[in-house]
């Protein structure tokens, strides 16, 4: 798998990671033995970046990972904090950030987490100099390696990476989020700071799988959340109305090329876009890791696919996203 430099990190990782929120919670359920299944099978297709977060089944997917990572030291795990507590700028403090490290790196059962991102926390966080000058202690003191932030608007993702110690933004990005493109990566790229782009299918709107027939479990996020009732909205279906986002999706499928899936081609969009570090499209399997990870291999898109990927998100998806995140 082609490798790219994780921002700051230093870290090469290949391009299509693994995002461990399936494996946690809000998906519906997964079982340790199917969650170990499926990191199997990225690694053995190439991933060596996972992706979880502290609050991921309260733990339980960084406990899996962990595990799992032992065995594999040449897999980079990245984790995020900062949604154990209410979101409030005053808990971000160093105190709540070493007891949820202290408990990240028990979960992980690592000395030193090799990337804290905080976890879409309240806009003033970003210009709170406090939280950054807390986090670059982490480093010094070995607890972290290197932090990053995941966001949930354009605006945060410009004043983070501002900051000198910002090694990587987490960002949503994929034919239904193209505002990232305007300025965010432009500015990554020219400060070095790497590119996590997450829900890269749209919570899986973009596998071209669903239709108006289908159906959620009570206990995932793609029908407890759809007008942010847990979260912010735009987690769920990048924040596109359902039914938008399958005529949408109706008029991309035809563009994927032959022998491609309309997964793989989404996430092919998402590689050809300049700065992008890694993907980390989540999966519930092992057949999914494997489909995810084999995006890697087919061609980049050529630019007449590109701007009709454009002109679907400028007739249909442009209205309803771009001016929110």
């Amino acid at each position: 798998m082609e490798q790219r430099v994780l921002g700051r990190t230093g870290r090469r990782v290949g391009v299509v990671g693994l995002g461990a929120w399936q494996l946690g919670a809000d998906w519906g359920e997964v079982s340790e033995d199917e969650a170990v299944a499926t990191l199997t099978a990225a690694v053995e297709s190439g991933v060596t970046f996972i992706d979880t977060a502290d609050v991921y089944g309260d733990g339980r997917s960084e406990q899996i990972v962990g595990r799992f990572a032992k065995a594999h030291p040449e897999v980079t795990v990245a984790t995020k904090m900062g949604r154990r507590m209410e979101q409030i700028p005053s808990n971000y403090v160093m105190s709540n950030f070493r007891a949820w490290n202290e408990r990240s790196r028990r979960n992980l059962d690592v000395d030193t987490l090799d990337l804290v991102q905080l976890h879409c926390p309240p806009t003033p966080v970003y210009s709170t100099d406090a939280v950054f000058d807390a986090l670059d202690t982490l480093v010094s003191e070995k607890k972290i390696a290197a932090y990053g932030v995941s966001v949930e608007t354009c605006e945060e993702a410009l004043t983070a990476i501002a900051r000198p110690g910002v090694a990587t933004v987490q960002i949503i990005l994929n034919a239904f989020r193209l505002k990232p493109l305007e300025q965010v990566l432009p500015a990554a790229r020219a400060a070095g700071v790497g590119i996590i782009a997450r829900v890269p299918l749209a919570s899986g709107l973009l596998s071209g799988k669903y239709d108006e027939q289908t159906t959620f479990s009570a206990d995932d996020h793609r029908n407890y959340n759809r007008h942010g009732e847990a979260f912010d909205v735009g987690e769920t279906f990048s924040g596109v109305d359902f039914a938008t986002g399958l005529e949408a999706v109706r008029r991309l499928a035809p563009l994927a090329p032959d022998g491609v899936s309309m997964a793989q081609f989404a996430l092919r969009w998402v590689l050809d876009q300049e700065g992008v570090s890694v993907v980390i499209p989540g999966a519930r399997n092992p057949a999914q890791a494997r489909s995810n990870a084999a995006a890697d291999t087919t061609p980049p898109l050529d630019a007449a696919t590109l701007a009709a990927v454009q002109d679907v998100y400028d007739d249909l998806i442009r209205p309803q996203v771009h001016d929110r995140w």
